[in-house]
């Protein structure tokens, strides 16, 4: 049972089909990506799992009953567009989320200066919003959005108006929280934190669900059974019939990096067998599996 089930799951708006019969479970303790491209539907299921808004038709559930407003306090969510205050301290503003989510004064001030000394920001306790920079405030408001524990956040877009560095910081942030115990919904585009960071994902597009699944299964499901080999010969590698085709083969001094497709009813094994065979001298041989950018854009291209 995972600890958010929504099960077909329509929303319209007037004309528009946001959602249409959206089936997807989120695993309790794992982090789960919620991928589409722009318009697909994401951000609608977000405010539904948020009760920020109610689904046509369908149910969602949390930890196996209909979701309440109770539950909803249980979450942290960081919705793409920011919201913080311009005018407000930053400390100030952050005691003041935190106690909206039912923390007490003393025990939202001890939480929060620790999550200042870990992100390095205990000067900007004092200072107005409008004096941080986009990378600033998302830092704030990251800490304001986990600061009460939830044992569900989710992220929309977390890594946006961050540099690499800060982006790494956050990506640490999100895998011990997970370590912790919390559940994770990452909504992005980013498909290298997906392989990063995700254990399940789901990709939505046209408003309804076009694969979901583990990460990996999913990147050896749209496999195209083709390995990689790193190898020392004076001479090129030729195909084997029934055993492997070679693709590519680039030469660099005697050091070659070939692409080679493994033949139907032949596996790694056997190619290895047959590359050793023909006296070249083997330096890596690896399975080529497409990336999650890949299978996006294959699958998102293959509906249009």
């Amino acid at each position: 049972m995972g600890i958010i089930e929504c099960k077909d799951v329509c929303k319209s708006f007037g004309e528009k089909v946001a959602l249409d019969h959206v089936t997807v479970e989120i695993p309790k303790g794992k982090i789960f990506g919620l991928l589409g491209p722009n318009g697909a539907g994401k951000t609608t299921l977000i405010r539904i799992i948020n009760r920020i808004t109610i689904p046509s038709e369908g149910s969602v559930k949390f930890e196996g009953r209909p979701i309440t407003q109770e539950d909803v306090e249980k979450i942290g969510y960081l919705p793409e567009e920011r919201g913080l205050y311009r005018k407000m301290k930053v400390g100030e503003q952050a005691m003041y989320f935190a106690q909206l989510k039912g923390m007490s004064s003393r025990e939202a001030a001890k939480e929060l200066k620790k999550w200042f000394v870990r992100f390095g920001i205990e000067s900007w306790w004092n200072k107005k919003v409008e004096e941080l920079s986009k990378g600033m405030a998302q830092k704030v408001q990251f800490i304001t959005t986990v600061v009460h524990k939830p044992s569900l956040l989710i992220l929309d877009e977390p890594f946006s108006g961050f540099d690499p560095v800060n982006a790494q910081i956050i990506r640490e942030e999100i895998l011990r929280l997970k370590e912790e115990g919390a559940t994770i919904i990452l909504s992005t585009h980013n498909m290298e934190s997906v392989e990063e960071l995700c254990d399940n994902i789901a990709l939505i597009n046209k408003s309804h669900v076009v694969i979901s699944g583990g990460v990996e299964q999913i990147r050896r499901k749209y496999g195209n059974n083709n390995v990689e080999l790193i190898y020392t010969s004076s001479e090129p590698l030729h195909s084997a019939d029934g055993v492997f085709t070679v693709l590519s083969d680039q030469d660099d001094s005697g050091r070659h990096t070939a692409v080679l497709s493994i033949a139907e009813g032949s596996d790694a094994n056997k190619v290895l067998s047959q590359v050793l065979s023909s006296g070249v001298a083997v330096n890596s041989f690896k399975e080529l599996v497409p990336r999650m950018n890949d299978i996006f854009i294959k699958l998102v291209t293959e509906e249009e």
